[in-house]
């Protein structure tokens, strides 16, 4: 662990804050309550990005301008030198949340972990703003001083807090952390919002904050004895400096005057800079837990937009239903309907959830133009007609691949194509929806139960809903549902939709075999 500590104590941007620092306590008049600030934007954060993200050499050199710039501040009064100052800054936390945002992009909403991570990468730049709004005296409701503190808030509470509770979550994940990750993560905005409009929110969302560190503090965390030692220290620091913004959050509410900005800088100020952040930063320097995340490696449909499949017609959507699950186990009339799929006709109902149809009413617009996931806004039943066809598996990248155009009076509704994949426990429908620049990717997860059979999305393995853009393959928040039976000679299938949880879409089919089939 030492030799660690050593190595990220040799990294430039390291050396660089910490020289650009001595030349400020050497040359310069201490001024305490800004040297909270300049703490975390010569030293904590930098240090804590070199250990998390791989740095190309244009944009460490950007970050150490904005470490430069931060320096030559504190001895310039020349307002367009101090206007580059702070730009030279705001850019290099541009950078830093430019990381946040890739990582983001090639996992999306999975790994809550991780995702705090990048939370906290992002927010830098908010640290930017105000820093930025400070030095150029912009008029932002607040005080010069209340400026200057929300810069470090998200410095400290929105930068330093999420990452390391993103890296405590590689070690430690329950229902729990989740919570408290969601409180941590939306904490720094909700107390600015209730700062700004409404105090009940600021006490209410400040008490959550305290509850969350207070229960991150106790959870159990499987570090080295010397790692341990300061992280627990850092958040025994917290754990006091919280309840004084608790204090401060009540005092703003009751008029009171139990504590005010003079004690936030004494207090607060001081002991979240010593205590959290130096003990933060050396305790993440002593050994950075591995990320439990390693991409996604199933194959993704090459094509985007609108596009032309071969004249080979096909008659199912997959060849055989054996290849997912046991036949045996549900009704043949379900496995003549995949591998025979253009015998069989659908009656639709389309169901929109009340909360969502204002979304489904706009959206329709937007996907009549697309002529995909064109779906009705009305409840009634209508028919569904259907065409299968061959794909150019070079055009594709994929296994058979095989598109099912689907439409309502000649109107497209679908352009689905079909496809499968393989990992070490489980057979995938490999389902794609071509988009402009894009594509939606729907890998389900096939299992029988009680004579049905069920595909999810919401499932193990590669099983979920997601958006490949280039060589971005980004998990979306939306997880669908089917249900097959048999019924009277006839299927029943429905089909659900959620969206963060809550179900947005029902689609009920009725489907038989054709009268000439």
């Amino acid at each position: 662990m030492l030799v660690n500590l050593r190595h990220v104590l040799s990294r430039p941007l390291t050396i660089i804050g910490l020289v650009c620092m001595a030349l400020l306590l050497l040359f310069n008049e201490p001024t305490s309550i800004y040297y909270y600030l300049t703490l975390a934007q010569l030293i904590f954060v930098p240090v804590m990005l070199e250990q998390l993200v791989l740095l190309k050499n244009w944009q460490r050199l950007i970050i150490a301008t904005g470490q430069f710039a931060v320096t030559i501040l504190y001895f310039t009064q020349n307002d367009f030198l101090i206007l580059l100052c702070v730009l030279a800054y705001l850019l290099s936390t541009l950078i830093v949340a430019s990381h946040g945002i890739n990582r983001f992009l090639r996992r999306g909403f999975v790994n809550t972990a991780e995702m705090m991570i990048d939370i906290g990468l992002i927010y830098i730049v908010m640290g930017g703003l105000w820093f930025l709004a400070f030095h150029l005296q912009l008029n932002t409701g607040f005080s010069p001083i209340i400026t200057w503190l929300t810069a470090i808030h998200f410095h400290y509470s929105a930068f330093l807090l999420c990452i390391t509770v993103g890296l405590i979550g590689r070690l430690h994940k329950t229902r729990y952390y989740k919570f408290c990750c969601a409180v941590i993560a939306a904490g720094p905005m909700l107390v600015a919002v209730g700062i700004t409009l409404s105090r009940i929110v600021e006490i209410i969302s400040v008490s959550l904050y305290v509850l969350a560190i207070f229960s991150i503090s106790f959870m159990k965390w499987p570090l080295p004895r010397m790692q341990r030692l300061f992280i627990r220290l850092a958040f025994l620091t917290l754990c006091f400096t919280i309840i004084w913004s608790f204090l401060y959050a009540y005092s703003n509410l009751s008029g009171t005057n139990l504590v005010d900005i003079p004690d936030m800088l004494d207090f607060h100020g001081l002991l979240n800079c010593l205590g959290f952040g130096i003990a933060i930063v050396i305790g993440w320097s002593l050994f950075v837990p591995p990320t439990k995340h390693y991409g996604f490696a199933f194959p993704v449909s090459k094509i985007r937009g609108r596009f032309s499949p071969t004249n080979k017609p096909v008659r199912g959507l997959v060849d055989d239903m054996a290849s997912y699950v046991n036949k045996e186990e549900f009704p043949e009339l379900v496995s003549e309907f995949y591998e025979s799929t253009t015998q069989f006709e659908l009656k639709a109902s389309v169901q929109w959830a009340t909360w969502f149809k204002p979304f489904a009413f706009v959206y329709q617009f937007i996907s009549r133009k697309m002529g995909q996931l064109n779906l009705p806004f009305s409840s009634k039943t209508i028919m569904m007609d259907g065409e299968i066809w061959q794909v150019d598996p070079q055009h594709d990248g994929r296994e058979k691949p095989r598109v099912w155009q689907r439409s309502v009076n000649g109107d497209p509704v679908f352009n689905a194509i079909y496809s499968t994949h393989q990992d070490a426990s489980n057979t995938y429908m490999n389902i794609a929806l071509p988009l402009p620049f894009s594509s939606m990717h729907g890998i389900l997860q096939l299992s029988v139960k009680e004579r049905a059979l069920y595909l999810t999305s919401d499932g193990q393995g590669d099983a979920g809903t997601y958006l490949a853009i280039g060589s971005y393959i980004f998990k979306l928040p939306l997880h669908e549902y089917f249900v097959i039976k048999e019924q009277q000679g006839a299927l029943t299938a429905t089909h659900q939709m959620t969206l963060f949880g809550m179900k947005f879409l029902q689609i009920d089919y009725y489907i038989q075999k054709k009268a000439d089939s």
